[in-house]
């Protein structure tokens, strides 16, 4: 499936430092299951990496 989003740069940074922060126990905690929280930061994982490609790529 592709995604396309349109976002300015400050909301792209800031979505990009949050997917730099969280973690595993950050999905967990959110999460109905293990399974859904390592779906779900391989999600994120993939949106850090597409953002990575466009530059936005925090320290």
């Amino acid at each position: 499936m592709l995604i396309e989003v349109n976002l300015p740069d400050e909301l792209a940074w800031a979505l990009a430092e949050f997917l730099k922060r969280a973690g595993y126990s950050d999905y967990r905690q959110l999460a109905v299951s293990e399974q859904e929280a390592y779906d779900m930061q391989d999600a994120g994982e993939k949106v850090r990496a597409a953002l990575a490609e466009r530059g936005i790529a925090p320290r």
